[in-house]
């Protein structure tokens, strides 16, 4: 999944918790960056204090309103009805700008189309993407708005607002571009508008009895559609599954991350006063 993101150069893996001097060391490393987010050890420590003293941390700002915790957190409470066009997090242009390549298809590349809701971005996701990309030069992704994916998949899905699956999508190298609010039905014009050589499927079925009827019966007409299979075992559901089954352990796991990034931040301010002239 790390190594699909556009601004991966390298993956190490088996990378311990907890990174230290000789780790940055050995791979060449000048700093470590993080988030601005609280991470601690076991014992409620800071977890980078001696990349810290070394001069040798770096951070950068969080994208604010969305988080793994916050994500479990609406997991658990599906069954309840929410509404999560009031999620906390904000989009903005200057946010799309960052994560968007901008670039437009090359003369003779050959373009092609997918389309879905992409909640919680896994790797089922990602290996679809990479195949559907081989089978062109430039991938465009529609995504489903958040009341088309209510129409088939029920009224507690998303998982994800549109916003905050457009970056997720955003962020791997695979994809060129992302219709937002993309039409469940391919139609000739959006095939027209965005020069599209092949349209391309997963092995997810709709229904047949379904209202929104067969999104790909165009380009199936124009013998334009293909269908490419992802060979992962991962799927948004399979995900949901394994979070709800394990929810006492998240529960507990997340209110004593809390309770001692809580600590941290108390002792943090007192000694703040402390440093305060008289």
């Amino acid at each position: 999944m790390v190594e699909a993101i556009k601004w991966v150069d390298e993956v190490v893996t088996g990378s311990p918790y907890i990174t230290t001097l000789e780790i940055l060391d050995q791979h060449g490393c000048s700093f470590c960056c993080h988030g601005d987010d609280v991470t601690l050890t076991d014992e409620g420590v800071d977890t980078y204090q001696r990349i810290k003293s070394a001069g040798r941390y770096k951070e950068v700002q969080r994208t604010a309103g969305i988080s793994t915790t916050g994500l479990v957190d609406r997991i658990l409470t599906l069954e309840e009805q929410r509404d999560w066009t009031k999620s906390a997090f904000l989009l903005t242009t200057e946010k799309i700008v960052q994560f968007s390549e901008g670039k437009p298809p090359k003369s003779g590349d050959v373009v092609v189309y997918v389309a879905g809701a992409f909640d919680l971005f896994h790797a089922g996701h990602l290996h679809f993407l990479e195949k559907a990309r081989a089978l062109g030069d430039y991938l465009i992704v529609g995504l489903y708005s958040d009341h088309v994916i209510n129409q088939y998949k029920g009224n507690n899905y998303p998982i994800m607002t549109l916003h905050e699956r457009l970056l997720s999508l955003l962020a791997c190298k695979y994809v060129s571009e992302v219709v937002i609010g993309a039409p469940f039905t391919v139609t000739k014009e959006l095939m027209d508008n965005f020069k599209i050589d092949t349209v391309v499927g997963g092995c997810f079925r709709f229904e047949k009895n379904t209202i929104l009827g067969d999104p790909y019966k165009y380009p199936k007409e124009l013998n334009k559609f293909a269908t490419v299979n992802s060979h992962s075992d991962v799927t948004t559901g399979s995900i949901i599954e394994r979070i709800v089954k394990n929810k006492l352990e998240y529960k507990a796991r997340n209110e004593k991350k809390e309770k001692k990034e809580l600590q941290l931040i108390n002792e943090i301010e007192k000694q703040a006063r402390w440093d305060q002239p008289d």
